[in-house]
């Protein structure tokens, strides 16, 4: 038995070592806007043996698992002491989640895990689940996170045990070990979820960006992506919150849409990146699109591509959520290179890279949705007819042929 325990140890001390060494690579050609690097940043398997193990043979003779770990996804990120931190959603065998930080020395691949998970205050409620942080660096010298804060609701019938409520929870930190917990946004809507905090004061006030909705599923009369301004950040309430980046019929963002990271703040205007959920035959499909606000007006739209920006794909779409890519965190090197942090389906974190001009020059230059099928063709044939001349002769024989 002692040697069995011994060598299972080993074991799984050698996967994992190689697991979090191993090198990543850019997968394929790209698109010319980011590339995708081919293996996960974050899985499950990631987690430290010691927080899923009893290590001590005594007390654990078979090596089990004691703490098993569900999936490992969106996270908030940061660049913190020349090092890529994440702060991830990590779900446990219990359905519970909590936060942990995992920093990699090149934003890529060699992601590890602090020994410890993040110790988050309570708010003095019957808090039940936290999740989803976005970290905003502000300019007053905190760094903020905002996360989603769940309940049971109080008033479903005894036999209802998935209603909700969701809000906005509120931290603050300055060494992302020790946090202070403020009070929970306070604004209008029964329910808040992906709220992020703007980096800058907005007329001597914190802005944040919401997502109002009736339900902790449904958005119902909820618009789309809001902006508020509030006077004081540690009892934070947003008297009104206008729409800036609505749902719209048979779109990207159909049934919902939230901002993911906070802004990143470029030459020619904010860039955001946000999330867009709509309905297909086989349930709800998440995906990513960018867009970009006024550099002195924050709450002006100047540019909106059409169409998502990144979309499940491959093994990406198989999960405890399927069909989804969600993210709450990206980071923008000095050097201009932009890392987008990602994560499929509720179950592992990816990363893509960019840089601010390649992100620039896909806002700026793709074309807006028409909102019908025929501006599309216009689109395209507007594509087309500029490329005349420039790739040689255009051959329409496939095009006859599919006309006999």
């Amino acid at each position: 038995m002692k040697n069995a325990f011994k060598k299972r140890l080993a074991d799984l001390n050698e996967k994992h070592a190689a697991l979090l060494s191993r090198p990543n690579e850019i997968s394929g050609i790209g698109n010319g806007i980011y590339d995708r690097w081919k293996n996960p940043v974050l899985t499950a398997a990631h987690t430290p043996l010691f927080w899923r193990y009893d290590l001590n043979e005594k007390t654990n003779p078979y090596l089990m698992e004691r703490f098993g770990i569900n999936g490992v996804f969106n996270a908030g990120a940061i660049k913190w002491q020349d090092g890529y931190v994440l702060m991830a959603r990590v779900e446990g065998a219990d359905r519970k989640s909590f936060f942990a930080i995992a920093e990699s020395p090149n934003g890529v691949d060699q992601f590890r895990f602090w020994d410890s998970p993040v110790h988050m205050p309570g708010n003095g409620h019957e808090e039940v689940n936290i999740y989803d942080i976005r970290l905003t660096r502000h300019e007053d010298g905190y760094v903020y996170g905002l996360f989603c804060t769940e309940r049971k609701d109080p008033s479903a019938a005894a036999s209802d045990q998935a209603s909700a409520i969701a809000q906005c929870g509120i931290a603050r930190t300055k060494d992302l070990i020790n946090w202070e917990r403020l009070a929970d946004l306070q604004t209008l809507s029964p329910q808040q979820r992906n709220v992020v905090l703007h980096p800058e004061l907005v007329k001597g006030k914190y802005a944040f960006y919401t997502r109002p909705q009736d339900g902790f599923i449904d958005t119902g009369s909820g618009g789309g992506i809001g902006l508020g301004l509030s006077d004081s950040i540690t009892h934070a309430a947003v008297k009104e919150e206008v729409i800036i980046d609505p749902r719209v019929y048979h779109t990207i963002n159909e049934a919902k849409n939230g901002l993911g990271p906070a802004p990143i703040k470029t030459r020619m205007g904010w860039l955001h990146l946000a999330h867009g959920v709509r309905h297909t035959a086989a349930g709800l499909r998440y995906t990513l699109y960018l867009f970009m606000t006024d550099l002195h007006d924050i709450g002006k739209v100047i540019y909106r591509p059409a169409g998502y920006f990144i979309a499940p794909r491959g093994e990406e779409r198989v999960g405890d959520v399927s069909n989804v890519v969600f993210s709450n965190g990206w980071i923008a090197d000095e050097d201009g290179t932009v890392f987008i942090y990602y994560a499929s389906s509720d179950t592992r974190m990816h990363v893509a890279t960019s840089t601010i001009e390649k992100l620039l020059d896909y806002v700026v230059n793709t074309p807006s949705d028409s909102h019908h099928s025929a501006g599309s063709v216009n689109t395209l044939q507007q594509i087309i007819d500029n490329n005349k001349g420039l790739v040689g002769p255009m051959d329409h024989r496939s095009i006859a042929g599919n006309r006999v």
